[in-house]
């Protein structure tokens, strides 16, 4: 299995890894910087480089033998046991955590069930369970006050047990946190918001900058689909 670096430290932007096993498709190493998609945070890109020789990872995923590092058709696969340099495109991969982290602030302005999602650098979204109308202009209001406010954002961990003791730690409806491999990682941003998350996070809100709310749309009787962008 794959060493996910980015759970400790998502500001890592490089690292080397030993190749551990390798297909068609792409590669996996022993540890990695690169995030794979899931909780409906894209998978990095970014290049793998060794023995003089550079490609480009065009996406990562998880598999049963550890994170895929996706290349290329027709690319060159770094050999089983051999060494790779690993480096992110970092201004995509930090534009989705200053995204991630500004839904989590959506989210706990619209206190509703979660029912879907998804993260990019341009433009961002959250699916909640309600009938109510979304006003645009109260909530950027109170999203980029939660910003501005540049409350401390880290993540711990908990026990399943514990997450099984405080349920209301769960928002989203259909997706629960992975069980059967320990704890459970809880992000935290100070005074807001605590729930499980397993993706990539900035360390403060105030690093996220001004957030526009997009369209607002409604997508059955029970769901608002509330779009967010970065202002700039």
């Amino acid at each position: 299995m794959t060493t996910a670096l980015f759970r400790e430290d998502s500001y890592l932007q490089s690292c080397t890894g030993v190749v551990t096993s390798t297909s068609e498709q792409g590669f996996c190493v022993d540890q990695t910087v690169f995030y794979p998609l899931g909780g409906g945070q894209p998978g990095d890109t970014g290049t793998a480089s060794w023995d003089q020789k550079k490609i480009v990872v065009v996406g990562t995923q998880n598999s049963a033998d550890g994170i895929v590092h996706i290349i290329e058709p027709g690319d060159a696969v770094p050999p089983v046991g051999s060494t790779v340099e690993l480096t992110l495109d970092w201004d995509r991969r930090f534009a989705h955590m200053r995204m991630h982290t500004a839904l989590h602030l959506l989210g706990s302005i619209l206190k509703y069930g979660v029912t879907g999602g998804n993260i990019s650098a341009i433009k961002s979204r959250l699916d909640f369970d309600t009938e109510d109308s979304v006003d645009k202009e109260s909530v950027s209001a109170a999203l980029n006050a939660l910003v501005a406010a540049n409350h401390s954002v880290q993540c711990r961990w908990i026990s399943e047990q514990e997450l099984d003791e405080n349920p209301s730690l769960v928002r989203t409806m259909s997706v629960q946190p992975p069980r059967g491999k320990g704890d459970i990682r809880l992000l935290e941003i100070e005074s807001v918001d605590l729930q499980p998350c397993g993706g990539t996070h900035v360390r403060s809100t105030g690093e996220i900058g001004a957030i526009r709310i997009g369209k607002v749309e409604k997508k059955g009787r029970r769901n608002r689909r509330v779009n967010i962008h970065f202002a700039d």
